[in-house]
């Protein structure tokens, strides 16, 4: 199993979910055995070293790696969802999507200043929900936050939108 092959399971669903839009859908790479544990793999062999405690997943795809690394890495796990889904206290972010705002909520119990966290989502495409992400978990100051994507779209320049400083790393880059 290679990068090649994981991009190679991945589909491509054109105009989706609006025309013009070449949607990367990575439930076809998910639903392969093999797959799934190369890209597991990969990322914790990346992250084992360094200290990681808690690993946030972004709503709905980022809870599928980011558990398994969570698992994998002996660390946390913290949901960030879309608003209303939480039950208890949370913090909210808003931020601007091409057709309207949306934002992502956590619980405000979810990480302390003791943590190092890892926030994981899917895909890296204009940096809004990352950015929302990164301003809810900077609410709690852990000691350190870094940041992993299976996928980046670098067209779309949503990299420039993190802190230049960040550990920020992805697998697959179109």
């Amino acid at each position: 199993m290679n990068v090649e092959q994981v991009i190679a399971s991945i589909r491509n669903v054109p105009d989706f979910p609006k025309p013009g839009i070449q949607f990367k859908d990575v439930t076809t790479a998910m639903k392969d055995p093999g797959v799934l544990r190369y890209i597991a793999d990969e990322l914790y062999s990346y992250y084992k070293d360094k200290g990681i405690t808690k690993v946030v997943g972004v709503e709905s795809r980022g809870f599928i790696l980011g558990s398994i690394l969570a698992y994998k890495l002996g660390a946390g796990f913290v949901l960030l969802r879309k608003p209303g889904k939480l039950p208890a206290e949370t913090f909210r972010a808003e931020y601007s999507l091409e057709y309207g705002v949306d934002a992502l909520e956590i619980h405000k119990d979810a990480i302390s200043k003791d943590d190092v966290v890892l926030l994981h989502d899917d895909l890296l495409a204009t940096g809004g929900s990352a950015g929302a992400a990164l301003q809810l978990i900077q609410q709690f100051s852990p000691k350190s936050v870094l940041v992993n994507f299976l996928i980046e779209l670098e067209f779309l320049n949503g990299r420039d939108t993190l802190p230049a400083n960040m550990d920020v790393f992805t697998m697959i880059k179109y």
